[in-house]
């Protein structure tokens, strides 16, 4: 198979979808790899790492997209991207569809054999979002504190304190791999931290392995009521597989915030779980509303491409083998998870939850 490994053109994406190491293996399962000049980059990949590997350099997109049977990427196409595409073309990526109903109606009417990174499941894990979220879950804590900075419309505390002061509490919304990781390191950092989560198995593990300025609730619209007129920071990190996320915090609930408080929406590339919510970039990645930092960044791990590439493609590698091996048209009889992969196909929706948030017909994979 011909696979096409274009550079990622969203603001501020440096990462990459194949590293040279990964170009060798498909190279020599026997694959063509086109890989864009200037696409690794980002990540500290030259392009004669590439060429090194087997892969043949192209200084153009539109021949990459043309030449190429299936397009790998880190993130979703954007528009000045669709008309790229050939009809019937395989793509592997970040989709992220329940919030994005253009995308959604453009994969469809090019008839693009979609597949998503993060609705890939394993056992009731998503293994290729995994890495990410623990990425953006670090990230997370560490941005909302800088962000507590004086300079940025924060409040001016610092999230430890030292002797004497208080310390900046931390309220995170879901403890799943990114609700975790944030806790840690705003547990690190000396903060006081709650996790809210509905899933009192998850709980009781956190409560376990946490250290002891972590506490552990159960999540319900008072819970998070109660708390927020006492933190300094809430970083949402709620996640429905697929679908869009529910909005935990209310604009009507920013009133009950001290000003200068941080909002920082881990979950913003599935529509976000504030309400007031809007996609930001690294270059520009806050804004503020109700006297309240809103940290909207919806590629958070863009920032640190290095560690995320190498995370994300030591969990892809594996299933973009696969659809190199087998096509679309196999690979998910010959690799049964990629099923959970599938969201479109030569027209048809394949995910109820992405039909559910755009009132689009989908069919389930027989």
């Amino acid at each position: 198979m011909i696979i096409g490994v274009p550079k990622e053109i969203k603001t501020d994406e440096y990462r990459v979808s194949v590293t040279p190491a990964g170009a060798a293996e498909l190279i020599k399962e026997g694959h063509t790899l086109y890989v864009q000049n200037g696409a690794g980059e980002g990540s500290g990949f030259s392009d004669a790492e590439y060429e090194k590997a087997g892969a043949v350099l192209l200084s153009d997109a539109a021949e990459l997209f043309r030449s190429a049977d299936m397009i790998v990427k880190v993130k979703e196409p954007i528009p000045s991207e669709y008309g790229l595409f050939k009809e019937k073309q395989i793509l592997f990526t970040y989709l992220h569809l329940a919030a994005d109903r253009v995308q959604t109606e453009f994969l469809l009417e090019k008839k693009i054999r979609a597949f998503s990174y993060e609705t890939l499941e394993v056992n009731g894990n998503l293994p290729l979002l995994e890495p990410m979220s623990e990425v953006a879950g670090k990230m997370a804590s560490l941005m909302g504190s800088v962000h507590l900075g004086k300079y940025h419309g924060g409040s001016g505390l610092l999230a430890g304190g030292v002797v004497g002061t208080h310390k900046a509490k931390v309220m995170i919304l879901g403890g799943g791999v990114a609700g975790k990781a944030a806790a840690e390191v705003a547990a690190g950092l000396g903060a006081d931290v709650t996790i809210v989560d509905i899933n009192m198995e998850r709980l009781h593990y956190l409560n376990d392995v946490m250290p002891s300025n972590v506490a552990t609730l159960y999540s319900s619209h008072q819970t998070i009521k109660d708390l927020l007129p006492h933190c300094d920071i809430v970083v949402g990190t709620v996640l429905i597989h697929g679908a869009k996320t529910p909005k935990l915090i209310t604009k009507e609930m920013l009133c009950l915030m001290k000003k200068g408080s941080v909002l920082v929406d881990v979950s913003i590339d599935q529509g976000g779980c504030f309400e007031t919510s809007h996609p930001t970039t690294h270059t520009h990645p806050t804004f503020i509303k109700e006297g309240i930092v809103h940290y909207c960044v919806s590629n958070m791990p863009g920032a640190y491409p290095h560690t995320s590439t190498y995370a994300l493609t030591n969990a892809t590698l594996k299933y973009v083998k696969a659809l190199a091996r087998y096509g679309a048209q196999n690979v998910c009889k010959e690799v049964p998870v990629m099923i959970s992969s599938l969201n479109t196909y030569d027209g048809v929706l394949y995910n109820k939850a992405v039909g559910d948030a755009h009132g689009i017909s989908s069919k389930t994979f027989v």
